[in-house]
């Protein structure tokens, strides 16, 4: 009389597994690195090295805010590990690191790898691999093949729209004036000249100079730019390079007007440098002051903006010790956007399902101007905002501007209003 009901019994549990097998019965493990309760991300960053002033700030602040989500429940339930490793800025330890965080770890992708010359070391890789590699920490046009490189987008904006706002802002301020430009040997640099002279005569620019960012001796450049009569320098380099530049030029006593890409110009960091490089004899935040760069972000000084309140607040309580600069407020930007890509991905993310809710596209946040992301676009955010630097704060100028890689693209203004952050700084549906 028994075996009845244990036949019926049996037959419950195996529905009830298959069931739960198909996503019927909540979260599940649906991709490398995606279990019930977690998502488990990688990254490769310069924690030590050239590039490790300022940008080692960048992970922990996306961490911060990571932890931050995972006090408050998750995304879709799950909360997000982020495991980021020390590539030195060496192209040759990111290949070893991301390999072990795809093959090792078992990530279920990459964000915000950091570095031009580093991650085209495993862009290809990624893409062969078919891992989801969101939002790198570089402005190269190469991010942006929707054909070749499938999972791979960029977040900030492009250097060469960044190179082209900035062209047309000393276009019009400095009309006559000599250009020189100094610029990191590869496609950083490279990208940024490209939009900076779509803008600039030709006759402007009466020298272009490139350093090599293993090699902190730039006097010959420096003098170069000084001799060619330069009265401004476009400098599209690491905030290292900035300050070595700035220290260079103030000991041959060459002051020209110092324009600088976005990602070498934190205040903070480039006044702490000044002072590291000189050992105190340099008054860091005397010798920045004045310089013009570009933002996409609101200031992090602006205590009025909800966005700044929101990552103050995560700053205050998970990274204290870190000062509350450019460099925290993009990693927890970034961090921010990936969780709105999490969230789009579904109940039970998979790799194809992240890459296609950031091609949906219709991501808002804390930038000042709108993403390109689309099926056709993998760029980031498409302008920014010029701003000078008075005190330790990047102050903006005008309105924000948007723009495209295209040679001789309009540049126009945008006057949407940013969004506010949501009350409780969590991406919702």
């Amino acid at each position: 009389m028994t075996k009845a009901p244990l036949r019926l019994l049996a037959t419950g549990v195996v529905v009830a597994l298959a069931v739960a097998a198909c996503g019927g019965g909540g979260s599940k493990a649906s991709a490398p690195g995606v279990t019930a309760t977690t998502v488990t991300i990688g990254s490769h960053q310069p924690l030590t090295g050239v590039a490790a002033p300022g940008y080692s700030e960048i992970a922990p602040a996306s961490n911060a805010y990571f932890k931050y989500i995972n006090a408050n429940g998750g995304i879709n339930g799950r909360t997000i590990n982020y495991t980021y490793l020390d590539d030195g800025y060496n192209p040759a330890n990111t290949v070893t690191v991301v390999h072990k965080l795809v093959e090792q770890d078992k990530v279920f992708a990459i964000f915000n790898g950091l570095g031009t010359p580093t991650h085209q070391a495993v862009v290809s890789y990624l893409n062969q691999q078919k891992v989801p590699d969101l939002f790198v920490a570089s402005g190269c046009l190469c991010w942006n093949q929707t054909t070749t490189d499938p999972e791979t987008f960029g977040w900030q904006p492009d250097y060469t729209v960044e190179g082209k706002i900035l062209g047309q802002y000393i276009a019009k301020n400095f009309p006559g004036k000599k250009v020189g430009i100094f610029a990191q040997n590869d496609d950083f640099g490279t990208n940024g000249i490209k939009g900076l002279e779509d803008e600039i005569p030709a006759s402007s620019v009466v020298s272009t100079q490139r350093y090599d960012p293993t090699n902190i001796k730039i006097t010959p450049q420096v003098q170069a730019l000084q001799q060619s009569g330069a009265e401004i320098v476009v400098s599209f380099s690491v905030p290292a390079f900035t300050a070595l530049l700035k220290l260079t030029s103030v000991a041959l006593k060459f002051n020209p007007q110092l324009v600088v890409s976005n990602v070498g110009s934190d205040p903070i960091t480039l006044s702490g440098l000044i002072s590291s490089f000189s050992k105190g004899k340099a008054p860091g935040q005397a010798l920045i002051q004045g310089i013009i760069s570009d933002t996409y972000l609101a200031p992090p000084s602006d205590a009025s903006n909800s966005w700044i309140q929101l990552f103050k607040k995560i700053h205050d309580k998970y990274i204290p010790k870190l000062p509350f600069d450019g460099n925290v407020e993009y990693g927890m930007a970034a961090a921010y956007t990936f969780a709105q890509a999490l969230k789009a991905a579904g109940k039970n993310p998979t790799r194809a399902s992240i890459v296609a809710a950031v091609e949906k596209g219709g991501f808002s946040g804390p930038g000042l101007v709108p993403f390109a992301f689309s099926s056709s676009s993998h760029s980031g955010y498409t302008g920014v905002q010029i701003a000078k630097i008075q005190g330790l704060v990047g102050v903006p100028v005008g309105t924000p501007l948007v723009t495209d890689d295209t040679p001789k693209g309009a540049i126009t203004p945008y006057t949407t209003a940013e969004p506010a952050a949501p009350s409780n700084g969590i991406p919702s549906d």
